[in-house]
Formats: structure tokens, C-alpha cells, sequence
């Protein structure tokens, strides 16, 4: 699928040049996580990736949903359980992971989570929007458009009874 100027088309093959690069820039940057916490759904595709690239073992998600469509959103971001104990995390460097640094806003929260209990927190994204309100430390493009993400795209099975394609 091509581009459009709606939309950023991200495919599974741009999107492993994109770990790639992304953990070339957090390893020259000197950054070596002890754990990598992804934010399901979206953030587990690039915390996988990210965890073999700078070779992490340990690994985590977080449960936040936030978008409910394409540009619908809940009023907050929702902490889902199951849920990670962040108290086990505490004095360790952290690298948080998502797709997206949209509004932020997910971002933050598990951010926000972290540091509270006493995490060292990084995080990283494919995507950086100029909205955000929480710019991550690492992203490997910023755009402004939607994102069409290869694991997203589309949406569930037939066999499901169908619904349409949840971010």
C-alpha cells in the first residue's frame, strides 16, 4: 500500500530497518536498559524487536488503552490488568516502548508510573507527532500524519464477526 498524505504506511519490512536504526541510535547514545517495557498492544511489536537489537533479556508490558479508533479516544489513558509491578523495576533503568508519541498522554502515564516507583525511565518510539506533550527520547520519525502500522492495519480476522481496526 502506498502512502498517502493522510496517511504514513508503515510496513513490517521499513519497520525492522526501523529497530534497527532506532537501536543503533539508543546504543551509540551510550543508553543500556536492564529492562524493556512495552506498552500493549502497540508497543510489543517494537519492544520485541528493540529487546533482541540491544540484547535484553528481561521484559515487561503494560496494559494502557487509550485509542479506540482511528482519532477516538477515551477521556484518559486506562491502565489495564493485568499490569507489571514497577516496584520490582525500582533503581533499574527502564526503557518504556510504544508505537506512537501521539498526544503523549499513554506515554506519559506509564512514564509517570515508573519514576514513581523509583524506575530509571527512557523511553522510545517508532513515531514521534509534534503534538506530543511528552517527547520521548528516542523516536525514529516524526510525522504528523496517521499511521498505518503493519500489525494494525487490518484489524481483526473475519472469523471474529468483524470489527474494524483498533490502534
Amino acid at each position: 500500500m502506498e502512502p498517502t498524505p493522510e496517511r504514513e504506511v508503515l510496513t513490517w519490512s521499513t519497520f525492522g530497518e526501523a529497530v534497527r536504526d532506532l537501536a543503533s541510535r539508543i546504543a551509540r547514545d551510550g543508553y543500556r536498559p536492564e529492562v524493556l517495557l512495552g506498552i500493549a498492544r502497540g508497543g510489543l511489536p517494537l519492544a520485541a524487536g528493540l529487546a533482541y537489537a540491544l540484547d535484553v533479556k528481561e521484559t515487561a508490558t503494560i496494559n494502557v488503552e487509550f485509542y479506540t479508533g482511528v482519532d477516538s479516544r477515551l477521556p484518559e489513558p486506562v491502565v489495564l490488568p493485568p499490569s507489571v509491578d514497577l516496584s520490582e523495576l525500582a533503581g533499574r533503568d527502564v526503557l518504556v516502548v510504544d508505537d506512537v508519541a501521539d498526544t503523549g498522554r499513554t506515554l506519559g502515564v506509564v512514564v509517570r508510573m515508573c519514576a514513581e516507583a523509583g524506575v530509571r525511565v527512557r523511553s522510545a518510539v517508532v513515531y514521534r507527532k509534534p503534538t506530543t506533550t511528552l517527547a520521548p527520547e528516542y523516536a525514529w520519525r516524526e510525522t504528523d500524519r496517521w499511521i498505518e502500522f503493519p500489525w494494525s492495519a487490518q484489524g481483526p480476522v473475519p472469523e471474529l464477526g468483524g470489527g474494524a481496526a483498533s490502534a
